[in-house]
């Protein structure tokens, strides 16, 4: 026997079977997921009230999603208001049906609540589903015209009022941090449910700017803000600036030690998944690879990018394994760090 032969013959029958059964065996995966959900509902949960920058990427996203689903469910929103997302987050892990019926976006800094304040949360983030982000924004704090408070100068010497939408929430993270780290005087006034509640608190004379929006969101949800200057944009925070506002200074090039820049990107590095969606623990495997795939899909497709620019939303795709990564990086950041911002948002 010509051993040689036979051992080359084995090896490309095992190739072409191999293949055979992997195409057969994903194309199975396939018909079971598109089985499952052929006839249901995805319900997308929104940890803020209606009218915000979540509640708009969730329900831009639910009326393209379900075309790329396999099986072609139902997308609903439901707005879950709380504690800028943490009442969501909880019932996600602990209460919400783990078949991939329900998936949910929260704001950003909800990922850290396992750190900062373990009291709170109840739930895992690394053990959570992350499908992906619809955006990888930068963040900026501002202040309404009417205060004497115009530049983030003016804030190290002068209490600014800040609207608050939860002390899991980044309206809540980001002044307290830039207080304990860089001096700042930001007076945080909690309770508001959502962005357009502080939004409008502001306008009303009843606090004096916002430290939790995206500079795109921002000029989505109020372009005459922007373009009356009816707002003075005081600090950005992000790993990087925001292309289109290079004037504005960036939090962490303000950190005198390397402590205090630590500090600040442990709770800025949220913002490069600044959208997210994520579903619960438990989930079949099959299931979060098709969402993660429909999701993709979804933020490449043609419907969804028009109606996305008309609406004059950032999109910028964050796949989910993204966030895994970006996630597990903060969870192993030095202790002293953690127990820095703890200390600084309580």
């Amino acid at each position: 026997m010509d051993i040689g032969r036979f051992a080359a013959s084995s090896v490309v029958g095992c190739l072409v079977g191999c293949t055979v059964g992997l195409v057969a065996t994903g194309a199975a995966a396939q018909d079971a997921v598109a089985s499952f959900y052929r006839g249901k509902t995805i319900t997308i949960g929104v940890g803020f009230t209606a009218g915000g920058g979540y509640d708009l990427h969730a329900r831009t996203l639910a009326r393209h999603i379900g075309k790329h689903v396999p099986g072609n469910p139902n997308i609903v929103v439901k707005n879950v208001p709380g504690a800028a997302g943490l009442i969501l987050a909880n019932q996600l892990f602990n209460t919400a049906p783990k078949d991939g019926t329900e998936i949910a976006t929260f704001d950003r800094a909800i990922p850290l609540e396992p750190l900062v304040a373990p009291e709170r949360a109840r739930f895992d983030t690394l053990k959570l589903n992350w499908i992906g982000s619809t955006d990888n924004d930068v963040s900026t704090c501002f202040s309404w015209h009417a205060s004497p408070v115009k530049t983030f100068a003016d804030v190290l010497k002068r209490e600014l009022l800040v609207g608050g939408t939860g002390t899991g929430g980044n309206a809540h993270f980001y002044p307290k941090v830039l207080n304990a780290v860089l001096g700042a005087k930001f007076k945080v006034i909690p309770g508001y449910p959502g962005s357009a509640e502080v939004l409008l608190a502001m306008e009303r004379g009843e606090t004096e700017g916002f430290c939790s929006m995206g500079f795109v969101t921002l000029e989505f949800t109020r372009p005459d803000w922007v373009r009356d200057k009816k707002v003075n944009q005081l600090v950005q925070l992000g790993i990087t600036k925001n292309k289109n506002h290079m004037d504005v200074p960036l939090a962490i090039d303000l950190a005198k030690t390397e402590a205090d820049k630590q500090a600040i990107e442990f709770v800025v590095s949220p913002n490069l998944f600044a959208r997210p969606f994520v579903a619960p623990p438990g989930v079949p495997a099959e299931r979060v690879a098709a969402l993660r795939k429909a999701f993709n899909a979804t933020l490449d497709d043609p419907d969804y990018l028009a109606e996305a620019k008309q609406r004059k939303m950032q999109v910028l795709l964050v796949r989910g394994e993204e966030i895994d990564d970006v996630l597990k990086r903060i969870f192993n950041m030095p202790r002293s760090v953690m127990d820095r911002v703890k200390d600084a948002i309580k």
